[in-house]
Formats: structure tokens, sequence, C-alpha cells
């Protein structure tokens, strides 16, 4: 995971694998700036793999963003790849502001 503490946003880029493992550190990083109301980017173009304890990260950051006045933005993944896939079939996708760029 890269952190990239800007002025106007943090960007949280994640490599790899988000699961059980990596999930709580994602966790974490992203929810104190979002409950400080934070505009907050997570690139997710670089994982491989995304269980249901990642899908359970970014529905509480996008909930912690949506309670606090802040923003969290999802960079959009190739949606045949396995991650843009999970975000399809769990609905996410329709739910979460998905950006083109970080």
């Amino acid at each position: 995971m890269a952190v990239d503490d800007g002025d106007a946003r943090l960007v949280v880029t994640v490599r790899g694998e988000l699961d059980l493992a990596t999930a709580p550190e994602l966790e974490e990083t992203l929810m104190a700036p979002l409950r400080d109301g934070r505009h907050t980017v997570l690139d997710l173009r670089g994982l491989d793999f995304m269980d249901s304890t990642g899908v359970r990260v970014i529905v509480a950051a996008h909930l912690a963003a949506q309670e606090s006045g802040g923003r969290l933005a999802i960079v959009r993944t190739d949606p045949a790849g396995p991650v843009g896939r999970v975000l399809e079939i769990s609905g996410l996708d329709a739910v979460l502001d998905l950006v083109d760029e970080p």
C-alpha cells in the first residue's frame, strides 16, 4: 500500500491482494481521514484479488465518508478483472463514487 497525503486529498494505492490479512491495514489507513471529512481516493487498479473482507472495508469507508461529509472516490478497475467483477456482482459499482484517474 502506498499513501500520498497531499494538501487537497489523500490518495491510497493498494496492490496485490486485499483479503483477511491485509484489510485491517487498509481500514486503519482510510477511516481516520474519512471521519475527519477528508477527500480520499482509493486506487484499486493494482489489486489482483479482493475477498469479502476487502468489500467490507470499502463499504465501511464509503459510509464513513457519507456520515462525515467527506468524499471517497474509488479509481475504476478493469470491469472484466477480478476486482471489477467483485464490485459488479456485489452491486457496489452502482453505489460507489467511481473515477477514472486518481
